[in-house]
Protein backbone atom coordinates (compact mmCIF):
# COMPACT_ATOMS: atom_id res chain seq x y z
CA UNK A 1 0.00 0.00 0.00
CA UNK A 2 1.43 2.77 -0.71
CA UNK A 3 1.14 6.20 1.67
CA UNK A 4 1.38 9.69 0.25
CA UNK A 5 2.51 12.26 2.90
CA UNK A 6 0.76 15.34 2.78
CA UNK A 7 2.79 18.70 1.91
CA UNK A 8 3.19 20.98 4.88
CA UNK A 9 0.82 24.23 4.83
CA UNK A 10 3.27 26.64 4.91
CA UNK A 11 0.74 29.46 5.40
CA UNK A 12 -0.87 27.85 8.44
CA UNK A 13 2.11 27.28 9.88
CA UNK A 14 2.90 31.05 10.10
CA UNK A 15 -0.48 32.26 10.56
CA UNK A 16 -0.07 29.60 13.49
CA UNK A 17 3.29 31.30 15.11
CA UNK A 18 2.26 34.40 14.28
CA UNK A 19 -1.21 34.07 16.24
CA UNK A 20 1.16 32.55 19.53
CA UNK A 21 3.95 35.45 19.51
CA UNK A 22 0.69 38.07 19.69
CA UNK A 23 -1.22 36.18 22.48
CA UNK A 24 2.50 36.28 23.97
CA UNK A 25 3.14 39.88 23.20
CA UNK A 26 -0.71 40.75 24.87
CA UNK A 27 -0.60 38.41 27.79
CA UNK A 28 3.42 40.60 28.92
CA UNK A 29 1.79 44.10 28.01
CA UNK A 30 -0.63 43.42 30.38
CA UNK A 31 1.24 41.72 32.99
CA UNK A 32 4.06 44.60 32.23
CA UNK A 33 2.92 46.59 35.79
CA UNK A 34 3.75 43.60 37.78
CA UNK A 35 6.65 42.32 36.51
CA UNK A 36 9.05 43.85 38.88
CA UNK A 37 6.93 43.53 42.08
CA UNK A 38 6.53 39.63 41.24
CA UNK A 39 10.30 39.25 40.49
CA UNK A 40 11.37 41.00 43.69
CA UNK A 41 8.61 38.36 45.32
CA UNK A 42 9.68 35.39 43.67
CA UNK A 43 13.84 36.10 44.53
CA UNK A 44 12.46 37.51 48.59
CA UNK A 45 10.45 33.85 48.65
CA UNK A 46 12.92 31.72 47.43
CA UNK A 47 15.59 32.89 49.45
CA UNK A 48 13.30 33.14 52.97
CA UNK A 49 11.39 29.66 52.31
CA UNK A 50 12.94 27.53 54.78
CA UNK A 51 12.26 30.26 57.17
CA UNK A 52 8.85 29.95 56.17
CA UNK A 53 9.10 26.27 56.96
CA UNK A 54 10.48 26.71 60.24
CA UNK A 55 7.99 29.21 61.18
CA UNK A 56 5.14 26.55 60.21
CA UNK A 57 6.73 24.42 62.90
CA UNK A 58 6.65 26.61 65.42
CA UNK A 59 2.84 27.76 64.99
CA UNK A 60 1.59 24.29 65.29
CA UNK A 61 1.66 23.80 61.57
CA UNK A 62 -0.73 26.85 60.86
CA UNK A 63 0.64 28.21 57.70
CA UNK A 64 -1.59 31.47 57.53
CA UNK A 65 -0.34 32.20 61.16
CA UNK A 66 3.49 31.75 59.25
CA UNK A 67 2.38 33.86 56.09
CA UNK A 68 0.82 36.57 58.14
CA UNK A 69 4.43 36.69 60.18
CA UNK A 70 6.62 36.35 57.13
CA UNK A 71 4.59 39.51 55.29
CA UNK A 72 4.76 41.63 58.54
CA UNK A 73 8.33 40.84 58.73
CA UNK A 74 8.91 42.16 54.78
CA UNK A 75 7.02 45.11 55.84
CA UNK A 76 8.57 45.78 58.53
CA UNK A 77 12.33 45.46 57.10
CA UNK A 78 11.23 46.90 53.37
CA UNK A 79 8.46 49.19 53.21
CA UNK A 80 8.71 51.15 56.44
CA UNK A 81 12.67 51.64 56.26
CA UNK A 82 12.69 53.12 52.74
CA UNK A 83 9.40 54.87 53.61
CA UNK A 84 11.61 56.99 56.46
CA UNK A 85 14.91 57.17 53.79
CA UNK A 86 12.66 58.86 51.39
CA UNK A 87 11.14 61.04 53.79
CA UNK A 88 14.26 62.14 55.46
CA UNK A 89 15.42 62.53 51.89
CA UNK A 90 13.24 65.44 51.05
CA UNK A 91 12.94 66.88 54.30
CA UNK A 92 16.94 67.24 53.94
CA UNK A 93 16.81 69.07 50.46
CA UNK A 94 14.34 71.19 51.13
CA UNK A 95 16.78 73.64 53.04
CA UNK A 96 19.35 73.40 49.85
CA UNK A 97 16.29 73.82 46.86
CA UNK A 98 15.39 77.21 49.00
CA UNK A 99 18.62 78.36 48.84
CA UNK A 100 19.50 77.83 45.60
CA UNK A 101 15.83 79.00 44.18
CA UNK A 102 15.77 82.36 46.37
CA UNK A 103 19.68 83.17 45.34
CA UNK A 104 21.22 82.67 49.16
CA UNK A 105 23.47 80.16 48.09
CA UNK A 106 26.96 81.32 48.86
CA UNK A 107 30.71 80.11 48.50
CA UNK A 108 31.85 78.17 51.92
CA UNK A 109 34.17 79.65 54.27
CA UNK A 110 36.21 76.36 54.56
CA UNK A 111 37.81 77.41 58.04
CA UNK A 112 39.09 73.68 57.97
CA UNK A 113 41.68 74.14 55.16
CA UNK A 114 44.05 76.19 58.53
CA UNK A 115 43.93 72.74 60.11
CA UNK A 116 45.93 70.59 57.37
CA UNK A 117 49.49 70.75 58.49
CA UNK A 118 52.29 72.50 56.74
CA UNK A 119 50.10 73.57 53.91
CA UNK A 120 46.69 74.93 55.52
CA UNK A 121 47.60 78.10 55.82
CA UNK A 122 48.25 78.56 52.65
CA UNK A 123 45.59 77.16 51.06
CA UNK A 124 42.98 78.76 53.33
CA UNK A 125 44.52 82.14 52.22
CA UNK A 126 44.62 80.97 48.43
CA UNK A 127 40.80 80.05 48.82
CA UNK A 128 40.11 83.35 50.06
CA UNK A 129 41.60 84.92 47.05
CA UNK A 130 40.18 82.83 44.71
CA UNK A 131 36.70 84.40 46.45
CA UNK A 132 37.59 88.13 46.56
CA UNK A 133 38.75 88.01 43.02
CA UNK A 134 35.43 86.67 41.61
CA UNK A 135 33.61 84.45 43.80
CA UNK A 136 30.55 86.23 43.06
CA UNK A 137 31.14 85.34 39.78
CA UNK A 138 31.91 82.25 40.37
CA UNK A 139 28.90 81.36 41.89
CA UNK A 140 27.16 83.28 38.77
CA UNK A 141 28.79 80.89 36.46
CA UNK A 142 27.62 77.72 38.64
CA UNK A 143 24.45 78.33 39.99
CA UNK A 144 22.72 77.54 36.62
CA UNK A 145 24.04 74.04 36.98
CA UNK A 146 23.26 73.91 40.03
CA UNK A 147 19.95 74.58 39.53
CA UNK A 148 19.54 72.43 36.63
CA UNK A 149 20.69 69.15 39.15
CA UNK A 150 18.61 70.40 41.71
CA UNK A 151 15.24 70.41 39.16
CA UNK A 152 16.47 66.72 38.12
CA UNK A 153 16.34 65.12 41.54
CA UNK A 154 13.30 66.48 42.16
CA UNK A 155 12.05 65.41 39.55
CA UNK A 156 13.35 61.72 40.64
CA UNK A 157 10.50 62.31 43.42
CA UNK A 158 8.03 60.98 40.49
CA UNK A 159 9.20 57.94 40.41
CA UNK A 160 8.54 57.46 44.59
CA UNK A 161 5.34 56.50 44.17
CA UNK A 162 6.32 53.79 41.66
CA UNK A 163 8.90 52.39 44.03
CA UNK A 164 6.39 52.81 47.01
CA UNK A 165 3.52 50.55 44.09
CA UNK A 166 5.97 48.06 43.38
CA UNK A 167 6.85 47.29 47.43
CA UNK A 168 3.32 47.20 48.14
CA UNK A 169 2.96 44.38 45.14
CA UNK A 170 6.07 42.88 46.36
CA UNK A 171 4.15 42.28 50.09
CA UNK A 172 1.29 41.22 47.86
CA UNK A 173 2.52 38.77 46.05
CA UNK A 174 4.89 37.73 48.27
CA UNK A 175 2.11 37.15 50.60
CA UNK A 176 0.36 34.66 47.74
CA UNK A 177 3.25 32.76 47.00
CA UNK A 178 4.42 31.82 50.51
CA UNK A 179 0.65 30.51 50.84
CA UNK A 180 0.57 28.40 47.61
CA UNK A 181 4.47 27.74 47.02
CA UNK A 182 4.21 24.41 46.55
CA UNK A 183 2.12 24.06 44.16
CA UNK A 184 3.70 27.15 42.14
CA UNK A 185 7.20 25.46 42.11
CA UNK A 186 5.50 22.41 41.27
CA UNK A 187 4.11 24.41 38.15
CA UNK A 188 7.14 26.06 37.12
CA UNK A 189 8.76 22.62 37.35
CA UNK A 190 6.35 20.78 35.06
CA UNK A 191 6.75 23.83 32.51
CA UNK A 192 10.26 23.18 32.54
CA UNK A 193 10.11 19.58 32.00
CA UNK A 194 7.57 20.06 29.26
CA UNK A 195 10.32 22.23 27.74
CA UNK A 196 13.53 20.42 28.30
CA UNK A 197 12.40 17.18 29.71
CA UNK A 198 15.03 16.35 33.01
CA UNK A 199 17.22 18.77 32.04
CA UNK A 200 14.64 21.75 32.46
CA UNK A 201 13.71 20.36 35.84
CA UNK A 202 17.16 20.54 36.55
CA UNK A 203 17.81 24.64 35.32
CA UNK A 204 14.41 25.22 37.82
CA UNK A 205 16.10 23.51 40.29
CA UNK A 206 19.89 25.13 40.17
CA UNK A 207 18.23 28.88 39.39
CA UNK A 208 16.66 28.48 43.09
CA UNK A 209 20.07 26.98 44.66
CA UNK A 210 21.60 30.14 42.89
CA UNK A 211 18.56 32.52 44.21
CA UNK A 212 19.12 31.30 47.79
CA UNK A 213 23.19 31.46 47.68
CA UNK A 214 23.03 35.09 46.30
CA UNK A 215 20.53 36.18 48.77
CA UNK A 216 22.42 34.55 51.58
CA UNK A 217 26.35 35.67 50.17
CA UNK A 218 25.68 38.82 48.50
CA UNK A 219 22.61 40.57 50.71
CA UNK A 220 23.19 39.15 53.90
CA UNK A 221 26.52 39.96 53.95
CA UNK A 222 25.75 43.19 52.31
CA UNK A 223 23.48 44.40 55.30
CA UNK A 224 25.44 43.19 57.92
CA UNK A 225 28.36 45.39 57.13
CA UNK A 226 26.16 47.79 56.45
CA UNK A 227 24.52 47.92 59.91
CA UNK A 228 27.75 47.21 61.91
CA UNK A 229 29.30 50.08 59.91
CA UNK A 230 25.95 52.32 60.10
CA UNK A 231 26.26 51.53 64.39
CA UNK A 232 29.79 52.62 64.21
CA UNK A 233 29.35 55.82 62.41
CA UNK A 234 26.57 56.64 64.80
CA UNK A 235 28.57 56.16 68.11
CA UNK A 236 31.25 57.79 67.25
CA UNK A 237 29.31 61.16 66.24
CA UNK A 238 29.25 61.40 62.40
CA UNK A 239 26.27 63.30 60.98
CA UNK A 240 23.79 61.71 58.62
CA UNK A 241 24.73 58.08 60.08
CA UNK A 242 21.58 56.72 58.69
CA UNK A 243 21.73 58.01 54.89
CA UNK A 244 25.76 57.21 54.64
CA UNK A 245 24.28 53.61 55.81
CA UNK A 246 22.33 53.73 53.32
CA UNK A 247 25.17 54.40 51.18
CA UNK A 248 26.92 52.00 52.35
CA UNK A 249 24.51 49.15 51.64
CA UNK A 250 24.15 49.70 47.95
CA UNK A 251 28.05 50.48 47.61
CA UNK A 252 28.10 46.86 49.54
CA UNK A 253 25.80 45.57 46.95
CA UNK A 254 27.97 46.44 43.77
CA UNK A 255 30.92 44.80 45.80
CA UNK A 256 32.84 48.17 46.46
CA UNK A 257 32.21 47.37 50.27
CA UNK A 258 31.48 49.93 53.32
CA UNK A 259 35.09 51.71 53.32
CA UNK A 260 34.00 53.86 50.57
CA UNK A 261 32.07 55.14 53.77
CA UNK A 262 34.21 54.44 56.52
CA UNK A 263 37.69 55.81 55.32
CA UNK A 264 36.30 59.36 54.74
CA UNK A 265 34.44 59.28 57.88
CA UNK A 266 37.67 58.47 59.78
CA UNK A 267 39.15 61.15 58.21
CA UNK A 268 36.72 64.11 58.61
CA UNK A 269 36.56 62.72 62.77
CA UNK A 270 40.34 63.46 62.35
CA UNK A 271 40.07 66.69 60.90
CA UNK A 272 37.85 67.66 63.16
CA UNK A 273 39.74 67.33 66.25
CA UNK A 274 37.73 64.07 67.48
CA UNK A 275 40.66 61.40 67.62
CA UNK A 276 39.61 59.25 70.42
CA UNK A 277 36.39 58.53 67.88
CA UNK A 278 38.29 58.45 64.91
CA UNK A 279 40.86 55.46 66.15
CA UNK A 280 37.74 53.71 67.47
CA UNK A 281 35.86 54.27 63.92
CA UNK A 282 39.22 52.75 62.50
CA UNK A 283 39.75 49.83 64.25
CA UNK A 284 35.98 49.12 63.87
CA UNK A 285 36.43 49.77 60.06
CA UNK A 286 39.17 47.09 59.91
CA UNK A 287 36.56 44.40 61.14
CA UNK A 288 33.68 45.68 58.93
CA UNK A 289 35.89 45.74 55.82
CA UNK A 290 37.05 42.19 56.28
CA UNK A 291 34.53 40.31 57.53
CA UNK A 292 32.41 39.90 54.37
CA UNK A 293 36.40 37.33 53.50
CA UNK A 294 34.40 35.13 56.04
CA UNK A 295 30.95 35.46 56.17
CA UNK A 296 30.31 35.19 52.09
CA UNK A 297 31.85 32.25 51.31
CA UNK A 298 29.88 30.17 54.35
CA UNK A 299 26.19 31.68 53.36
CA UNK A 300 26.81 31.11 49.33
CA UNK A 301 27.53 27.69 49.95
CA UNK A 302 24.43 27.55 52.22
CA UNK A 303 22.83 28.13 49.23
CA UNK A 304 24.39 26.28 46.21
CA UNK A 305 28.41 25.45 45.67
CA UNK A 306 29.03 28.21 43.26
CA UNK A 307 32.32 30.20 42.33
CA UNK A 308 33.22 33.29 44.11
CA UNK A 309 34.01 34.92 41.31
CA UNK A 310 30.91 33.55 39.49
CA UNK A 311 28.39 35.41 41.79
CA UNK A 312 30.87 38.39 41.88
CA UNK A 313 30.83 38.93 37.80
CA UNK A 314 26.71 38.00 38.00
CA UNK A 315 26.38 40.45 40.13
CA UNK A 316 28.19 43.28 38.90
CA UNK A 317 27.13 42.37 35.18
CA UNK A 318 23.37 42.04 36.11
CA UNK A 319 23.49 45.42 38.32
CA UNK A 320 25.30 47.35 34.69
CA UNK A 321 22.93 45.16 32.65
CA UNK A 322 19.07 45.02 34.68
CA UNK A 323 19.55 47.55 37.42
CA UNK A 324 18.73 46.45 40.98
CA UNK A 325 16.89 43.69 40.28
CA UNK A 326 19.93 42.04 38.26
CA UNK A 327 21.43 41.77 41.30
CA UNK A 328 19.57 38.13 41.13
CA UNK A 329 19.09 38.04 37.54
CA UNK A 330 22.89 38.58 36.60
CA UNK A 331 23.96 35.49 39.11
CA UNK A 332 21.37 33.06 38.46
CA UNK A 333 21.90 33.30 34.73
CA UNK A 334 25.34 32.35 35.08
CA UNK A 335 25.15 30.03 37.83
CA UNK A 336 22.41 28.01 35.51
CA UNK A 337 24.64 28.31 32.70
CA UNK A 338 27.60 27.39 34.35
CA UNK A 339 26.27 24.31 36.12
CA UNK A 340 24.18 22.67 32.78
CA UNK A 341 27.77 23.36 31.17
CA UNK A 342 29.24 21.28 33.43
CA UNK A 343 26.65 18.58 33.55
CA UNK A 344 26.87 18.23 29.81
CA UNK A 345 30.85 18.29 29.75
CA UNK A 346 30.69 15.48 32.65
CA UNK A 347 28.28 13.13 30.26
CA UNK A 348 31.46 11.71 28.73
CA UNK A 349 34.50 9.94 30.59
CA UNK A 350 37.41 12.70 31.67
CA UNK A 351 40.42 12.69 29.80
CA UNK A 352 43.38 10.45 30.37
CA UNK A 353 45.57 11.72 33.11
CA UNK A 354 48.49 10.46 31.10
CA UNK A 355 49.12 12.52 27.73
CA UNK A 356 51.93 10.22 26.33
CA UNK A 357 49.08 7.70 25.96
CA UNK A 358 46.51 9.53 23.94
CA UNK A 359 49.82 10.78 21.97
CA UNK A 360 50.66 7.02 21.14
CA UNK A 361 46.84 5.77 20.27
CA UNK A 362 46.40 9.29 18.11
CA UNK A 363 49.72 7.56 16.26
CA UNK A 364 48.91 3.93 16.10
CA UNK A 365 45.47 5.20 14.65
CA UNK A 366 47.12 7.34 11.37
CA UNK A 367 49.22 4.57 9.65
CA UNK A 368 45.91 2.19 9.80
CA UNK A 369 44.05 5.18 7.59
CA UNK A 370 47.23 5.48 5.56
CA UNK A 371 47.45 1.71 4.92
CA UNK A 372 43.82 1.69 3.91
CA UNK A 373 42.74 1.02 0.03
CA UNK A 374 42.03 4.20 -1.95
Amino acid sequence: MTTFHRPRDIPQILLSVLFLTLIIVACLWIVQPFILGFAWASTIVIATWPVLIRLQRILFGKRALAVLVMTLLLFLLFVIPIALLVNSLVDGSLPLVHAITSGELTPPDLPWLNSIPLIGAKLYGAWHGLLDMGGAAIMTKVKPYIGTTTTWFVGQAAHIGRFMLHCGLMLLFSALLYWQGEKVAWGVRYFATRLAAKRGDAAVLLAGQAIRAVALGVVVTALVQAVLGGIGLAISGVPYATLLTVVMIFSCLVQLGPLIVLVPSIIWLYWSGDTTWGTVLLVWSCVVGTMDNFIRPVLIRMGADLPMILIISGVIGGLIAFGMIGLFIGPVLLAVTWRLFDTWMREVPPPSDNPEEVLEELEAIEPDRDNQPK
